[in-house]
């Protein structure tokens, strides 16, 4: 089904953009005292956030919040010395909790957000933010009142690749976009087992229609993210389909969705979205009149074509190659690292996207910046997301 302009801006309207580029690798924050800090959901996201929050000085978490005693005992095993509350706003009383990472399921989001914002506290959102325009909307106008930092945990924007990639799409190097095609392809069910069928609907909220965007809100809205901060324009239609090709087992959740976003400028987004098969991955592709970037998360090549100028800065350049196609490695920091003698060290990101989200969630807390994703842009994405899994549902029945 297709989602028109109208319905588009209609969602979201009053949400300002703003795209900043800080520098591709950055030192990482320091603070007098480490930050200490709630996470709030002790899940696999949460565990993931509480693992690589131990790899920055500037941290400390102190609190661990869920309300499932397993799930808590967990957590703490990745936080030392935290105290473990079930009822987050226990954490929101304590006057040593500095800054929440709300890490719930989607749909719990809000609250959680806008609370925490409430008791002035610094917080950082797992996204996409939450799974209606009216949570997405909510939350957004509360982070824009407050008084300290609101961070959304779109990762594409801290990723140092993915902001050194972005210096060429936007220069001459890629000049003319003809499309962008991208996909997120992981084998799993997105079931989960529980020894309490009474939590079989909480602890697979990602299946629940009632509650759940699908692929397309969790999955999509990352990586229409990244688009969207690329080429600077919104989308004004979506097309979408999805069906069930693995995972027969009473679910009414699509396994595998397609979608066609036709951008402002006119180029079109295709992507694909499947937890039946695991074939290359999640990356983004942009096509350009001058070369082709290809962005894989840890990893980013350019392609140039035959006719394109030579570039000055190709002298540093690591190759490639992928088929017939030559590959430019795009690495932070090359110039430097050729002077060393350590190009090829540099040529994947020494640590995930959620460092680096995470690392710059901090430094705009410390340094009272602006966040590489604040919550007006992560709030559209977010709506994306969300009207982009309307269009399939309405196709999937």
């Amino acid at each position: 089904m297709s989602l028109p302009r109208r319905d588009f801006i209609a969602s979201t309207a009053g949400l300002a953009a703003v795209a900043l580029m800080p520098e591709f690798l950055a030192a990482a924050p320091r603070a007098a005292e480490p930050m200490g800090l709630a996470v709030i959901g002790a899940g696999r996201q949460g565990r993931a956030i509480m693992g690589e929050l131990t790899k920055l000085d500037a941290a400390k978490v102190v609190v661990v919040c869920d309300n499932d005693a397993g799930r808590l005992r967990s957590g703490l095993g990745r936080a030392a010395g935290a105290a473990g509350v079930e009822n987050y706003r226990e954490a929101l009383d304590r006057d040593d909790v500095k800054a929440v990472v709300v890490a719930t399921p989607t749909h719990l989001h809000r609250q959680i957000a806008i609370d925490s914002l409430a008791a002035g506290k610094h917080v950082y959102c797992e996204a996409p933010l939450a799974s209606t325009v009216e949570d997405t909307a909510a939350i957004a106008e509360a982070a824009g009142k407050a008084a300290t930092t609101f961070a959304c945990g779109f990762e594409g924007r801290s990723n140092p690749v993915y902001r050194l990639a972005r210096t060429f799409f936007r220069s001459d190097a890629v000049r003319a976009l003809a499309a962008i095609r991208a996909q997120h392809m992981q084998k799993t069910s997105w079931r989960f087992p529980t020894s309490d069928p009474a939590r079989e609907r909480a602890v697979n909220w990602r299946l629940d229609p009632a509650v759940s965007t699908g692929l397309a809100g969790e999955l999509f809205s990352h990586q229409v993210d990244v688009a969207r901060w690329y080429t600077g324009q919104e989308p004004e239609q979506v097309i979408g389909a999805g069906s069930i090709r693995l995972w027969d087992d009473g679910r009414r959740m699509p396994d595998t969705v397609d979608l066609v976003t036709t951008f402002a400028g006119g180029a079109r987004m295709l992507w694909l979205g499947s937890l039946a098969s695991s074939y290359e991955g999640r990356h983004e592709v942009f096509f350009g009149e001058n070369a082709t970037i290809k962005l894989a998360w840890s990893h980013g090549w350019m392609f140039k074509e035959a006719d394109a100028p030579t570039q000055g800065w190709e002298v540093y350049a690591n190759r490639q190659q992928f088929h017939n196609d030559e590959g430019i490695t795009l690495i932070a920091d090359a110039t430097k690292l050729a002077s060393q003698g350590k190009l090829k060290e540099g040529i994947g990101l020494p640590n995930p996207s959620l460092y680096y989200a995470l690392e710059d969630f901090l430094r705009a807390c410390l340094e009272r910046t602006e966040p590489a994703c604040p919550a007006a842009e992560g709030a559209k994405s977010t709506l994306f997301g969300i009207k982009a899994h309307e269009a399939v549902m309405a196709v999937a029945g």
